[in-house]
């Protein structure tokens, strides 16, 4: 048993444990909570069940902390770690901010050994821990991440997270050209199970507002759309704010409103034809089979010098090339286009 301090009170399971026993995947995390070797109190948990000061956590016979074999350590090929760097788009004492690759998981998970939580130990710039994860990014979805540098720091913007003392601009290509030219789509959202065997490639499910309260598993999920420029009626450039921060949940909302994100081969935005918009596949084969999708803007309160934050990540090479070839020019759009309903 291991007993939850003061420091790590309201950290998640699974990165509370793999800060004691830094070379446990987080695949193997996952799978000790579904057979409930991992338990609280006693009880069966989540790799995301959020502790509390003095719980106890039965952990099954681990390796001492801090017990990293000479292979974990050396991991990491001078490369990654200079592509992890290359990333690194701010930083000071207290957080780091990256400019994510799309195609790169923000954390581990099942079949995924290389991820931004593993490359950040070339991201520890004269620190002894390497920065935390404070939220994630979709693997396919380029833009803003933020990691706080310290446990307190941390704690401080998990917090701005959770209770929304962010503001969030995403960037996308997509089908179509959505009408209004400026909405609030409020559709809930439900997870529809994957076609893996553990559950894998699970989707997100649309529920209508008048229905969430009634169907089980679903959550009300909020966004704000903007178009910002369209080519005739075949794709649009939209930005996106997420009210709500649900898994897939941009690229959810966006394909239920018919127009779904352009390279999104899980809802619909890949190999699509919609001869209702002119919209057709990959626009002639001119436009990159990835997804459309950048975490463009992040804004936020410095959690120590409280100074207003506000971070922006270029555009990744593939959406460089789409927005080119359309003639979309990044100079010709406000920052924010919300701002008026702030």
């Amino acid at each position: 048993m291991i007993m939850v301090e003061e420091g790590d009170d309201d950290q998640r399971l699974d990165r509370w444990l793999r800060r004691l026993f830094p070379h446990i995947s987080q695949g193997r995390i996952e799978k000790l909570c579904r057979k409930g070797e991992l338990r609280v109190e006693g009880g069966r948990v989540k790799p995301a069940t959020r502790l509390q000061m003095g719980q106890s956590v039965r952990v099954p016979p681990l390796p001492e902390a801090g017990q990293i074999s000479a292979q974990a350590k050396t991991d990491m090929s001078p490369a990654d770690a200079k592509l992890i760097q290359s990333c690194v788009i701010y930083r000071d004492d207290h957080i780091i901010a990256l400019n994510k690759p799309s195609g790169l998981p923000s954390q581990g998970g099942s079949k995924q050994t290389r991820h931004v939580d593993g490359l950040a130990e070339a991201l520890k710039f004269g620190y002894e821990e390497k920065p935390r994860l404070v939220h994630r990014l979709d693997k396919d979805t380029s833009g803003v991440l933020i990691m706080a540098r310290t446990r307190a720091i941390a704690g401080a913007l998990t917090e701005a997270f959770r209770h929304r003392a962010t503001r969030k601009i995403y960037w996308a290509a997509v089908a179509g050209v959505p009408s209004p030219q400026m909405a609030t789509i409020k559709y809930g959202l439900m997870k529809a199970g994957g076609h893996g065997p553990g559950g894998e490639a699970e989707k997100m499910v649309c529920v209508h507002p008048r229905d969430v309260d009634s169907t089980e598993g679903a959550k009300r999920a909020t966004t704000d759309y903007a178009v910002l420029s369209a080519l005739a009626k075949r794709a649009s450039w939209v930005a996106l704010a997420p009210i709500t921060g649900r898994t897939h949940q941009l690229r959810a909302h966006m394909a239920e409103i018919g127009h779904p994100i352009i390279g999104d081969g899980k809802y619909g935005g890949s190999g699509q034809e919609n001869a209702g918009d002119g919209w057709g596949a990959q626009l002639g084969g001119d436009i990159s089979r990835k997804l459309h999708l950048h975490a463009r803007s992040l804004r936020l309160e410095h959690p120590v010098s409280k100074a207003a934050l506000v971070l922006t990540a270029p555009l990744p090479e593939h959406m460089r090339q789409t927005w080119g070839t359309v003639q979309w020019a990044v100079s010709d759009v406000p920052d924010d286009p919300f701002e008026d309903d702030l």
